[in-house]
């Protein structure tokens, strides 16, 4: 369910109240009852909830419903808009940590997550950065990637949310290697057979043969040439400002960025309203949306619903194409 202080729950009841949603997964939520009620009032959507009971989980479910399974009972005070206490911290960590339960002993095929609030999980002693961090740890998973996509671009990145200055440091051969690795393998499990991977440099001009940076030839490069010796369709170091006119009119399937920013610029550019998080490496499937908690919208029944209607339908997507590979 996601923060139950910004606008997780009620783009989670729109996006339930449509019937393409209802077609593609037998969905339900990880949550608070007291919140989702609120959160379908506002929504105006007028379902109705029904609580999983013990070890329940639905065999259907239809528009007009919305199957919880409550691992909270918030109060209003813990659940205030836009001003999360240490109890919805709290709950916002047992609901991830029951998904990934669920998603690990093959019960449920896949989990798609609203938007937390880091600060408040770590008032409640949870500290971790994000979902990412936290389900990398509860599926013991050393190699995790953050993926970004929309029906027209594929990043992924090396470094995530990390200080510009501390970018250099942090892209290594090992680094490199490793997430053009688990771009190509997740790539190909879930959405592209044989993907053709793009790989930028850190520096313009991909360094300009070294007179901006070496990290291209010290690096980037032998890391490209390690991979395609593993049988990946990877190439570069290529250039940020041009490669992306490239891969979005479809020579590549996915691209591999160093840092934070230069992945998500294009993306959100392109896929602002239905952007899909993905965190490529784990043994379960996890998407999300792309945004934050709107805490400035939250409660105002002015969210979109587009991304977590996105990131459902991209996990149910990916759960078909991995089930049907064994």
């Amino acid at each position: 369910m996601g923060d139950p202080c910004g606008i997780g729950p009620e783009i989670i009841a729109a996006a339930l109240a449509d019937g393409a949603v209802q077609a593609a997964a037998t969905p339900f939520v990880i949550g608070d009852r007291s919140c989702m009620e609120r959160a379908i009032a506002l929504a105006g959507t007028g379902q109705r909830l029904r609580l999983l009971v013990g070890d329940e989980l639905p065999v259907a479910t239809a528009v007009d419903e919305i199957c919880l399974l409550e691992c909270s009972r918030l109060s209003a005070d813990d659940m205030q808009y836009g001003n999360p206490a240490a109890a919805a911290g709290d709950a916002v960590y047992r609901y991830i940590v029951k998904g990934a339960e669920l998603c690990s002993s093959g019960r449920v095929q896949a989990m798609a997550t609203a938007p937390i609030n880091k600060k408040a999980m770590n008032l409640a002693g949870h500290d971790y950065p994000g979902h990412t961090e936290l389900l990398a740890e509860l599926t013991d998973t050393a190699d995790f990637v953050m993926m970004l996509a929309g029906s027209r671009l594929k990043v992924t990145l090396v470094t995530i949310h990390e200080a510009l200055a501390d970018v250099p440091r942090l892209v290594t051969f090992d680094k490199v290697l490793a997430t053009i690795m688990t771009t190509h393998r997740d790539v190909a499990r879930y959405f592209t057979p044989k993907p053709r991977i793009a790989v930028l440099s850190l520096n313009p001009h991909a360094g300009e043969g070294g007179m901006f940076g070496n990290q291209e030839q010290l690096v980037i490069a032998p890391a490209i040439a390690a991979a395609r010796a593993k049988g990946v369709d990877a190439t570069g170091p290529h250039s940020a400002d041009t490669l992306f006119h490239f891969a979005v009119s479809g020579a590549y399937d996915a691209v591999v960025c160093m840092y934070h920013d230069q992945g998500l610029i294009p993306l959100k550019l392109l896929h602002f309203e239905d952007g899909v998080n993905i965190t490529l490496g784990l043994p379960i499937i996890r998407t999300s949306v792309d945004h934050g908690t709107a805490y400035d919208l939250a409660g105002k029944g002015m969210a979109s619903c587009t991304s977590m209607t996105a990131a459902i339908m991209t996990a149910a997507s990916m759960a078909v194409t991995a089930r049907s590979k064994g």
